[in-house]
């Protein structure tokens, strides 16, 4: 027998925690599941959400994506929900988040500088980033730890200075009280600092923070504001900024870093807690393997999925819902996978467009536009994943985040933002077809 759900969301990283998210807030009695197989990359992810840094041309850093979006080409993902579904989107990321993130005053992007000491638009960033954006003028020291070799403090420093932002930057590279190994993990450090642990420090044993903030007070000038890499705490990181914010007597802020990012950890706590409050069901770690079609109507061109298989440790469960949305991520998250013939979306076998030579799916040039980067599902304007020959797949699936073709996210700088857009239309178009 079947396990019986009204919505049912494959795929558990932005666009699919939205998706199941928006459909319950369209409709709070509908029975909502996710299924997740592999790891969020969420926590591979900056935490940040970035709705257009540039065009598909290239041009940027844009100052107001939402001047560009009309003019994105027939396909790109926001071209399909429409500008109004973005601003709604990020409104709903905004009650979600309740308060953890800023930037929803304007819709002009942020400027946050990053570990690599580059400048990133962006639509919303955690709380802790805030005092530390480009477009702030007060003087600057950003603090490294020995340790810690992705980020580079006196480096990021100069590159920022070098890029043209509007403040003086300098850096320091300091050893990190109670940490001397150079292979701890990152969580390592925001345990030490969210549960203030007594650390064997130079003047002696002494709480975490108050370790850090004496050893960053003695290499303080005139600078206002100290930005430290993203490790600031677990749960509580805006305890741990105040605290140092306070002892040092400047503002405190962090820079988002590289994969494992402790931003992108956190924000999946924040979508997961939120899906557990909602009252969203939960299966995880294990991979849909197969489905079942019934026709839609007799002589009907379109099917209709009945259900969808579950691999339970080796048990085959079936999983019937009224409507599913498929939001497994692309190439990187393997929800669009290739072999040497063919580019495929692995689980209902959508159609993918790609060019039938594979030597034509990428470049020379590694940096040059590489097509594969665009390869994903079609989609008609209710997110449907259509055939090659233009008619959707399934009456009653829809996609939603990186899956979807037509766009370069790492180029554009639009990653999160079409995950964000496109989950909350898939999720609340399931709810309203699916109508119990």
């Amino acid at each position: 027998m079947a396990i019986e759900d009204d919505v049912l969301v494959v795929g558990g990283g932005i666009a699919g925690a939205t998706a199941a998210l928006a459909a319950l807030e369209t409709d709070p009695d509908a029975r909502v599941r996710l299924v997740t197989h592999r790891q969020s990359t969420l926590r591979h992810a900056s935490g940040l959400i970035d709705v257009l840094g540039y065009t598909p041309a290239g041009e940027g850093p844009l100052a107001d994506p939402f001047d560009a979006l009309e003019a994105l080409p027939t396909g790109h993902p926001y071209e399909r929900v429409g500008t109004d579904a973005v601003r709604e989107a990020l409104a709903f990321f905004d009650r979600v988040v309740d308060g953890a993130y800023e930037g929803g005053h304007t819709d002009r992007n942020a400027l946050v500088p990053t570990y690599g000491g580059t400048v990133k638009p962006t639509a919303r960033y955690p709380a802790s980033t805030a005092p530390g954006l480009a477009s702030d003028t007060r003087e600057t020291l950003l603090v490294g730890f020995e340790t810690l070799p992705d980020f580079d403090a006196p480096l990021a420093a100069r590159h920022l200075e070098a890029a043209g932002v509007p403040f003086d930057a300098r850096g320091v590279t300091l050893s990190f009280p109670g940490i001397r190994r150079d292979d701890a993990k990152i969580t390592r450090y925001a345990h030490l600092l969210d549960r203030d642990e007594v650390v064997d420090a130079d003047s002696g044993e002494r709480s975490a923070r108050d370790a850090l903030a004496a050893s960053v007070d003695t290499h303080l000038e005139d600078e206002s504001r100290v930005g430290f890499p993203a490790i600031l705490g677990d749960d509580r990181v805006e305890t741990v900024r105040e605290e140092l914010a306070e002892a040092l007597g400047v503002d405190v802020f962090e820079v988002p870093m590289g994969p494992p990012s402790l931003p992108g950890m956190r924000l999946e706590g924040l979508l997961y807690d939120a899906l557990e409050d909602a009252g969203v069901r939960l299966t995880s770690g294990v991979p849909v393997v197969d489905y079942e079609t019934t026709a839609e109507t007799a002589g009907g061109t379109t099917d209709r999925i009945d259900h969808v298989v579950v691999d339970r440790n080796g048990a085959e469960v079936p999983h019937r819902a009224d409507q599913y949305v498929l939001a497994t991520g692309g190439l990187v998250g393997k929800g669009v996978d290739s072999n040497r013939e063919r580019v495929y979306e692995p689980i209902f076998d959508c159609h993918v467009s790609h060019p039938a030579d594979r030597y034509d799916w990428f470049v020379d040039d590694v940096f040059g536009d590489q097509p594969y980067a665009r390869f994903g599902l079609e989609v008609d304007r209710d997110l449907r994943p259509l055939a090659a020959d233009g008619v959707p797949e399934f009456s009653n699936l829809s996609a939603a985040g990186a899956v979807l073709g037509g766009y370069d996210f790492a180029a554009e700088k639009s990653g999160s933002g079409v995950s964000l857009a496109t989950g909350y239309v898939a999720g609340t178009r399931a709810a309203e077809v699916g109508g119990r």
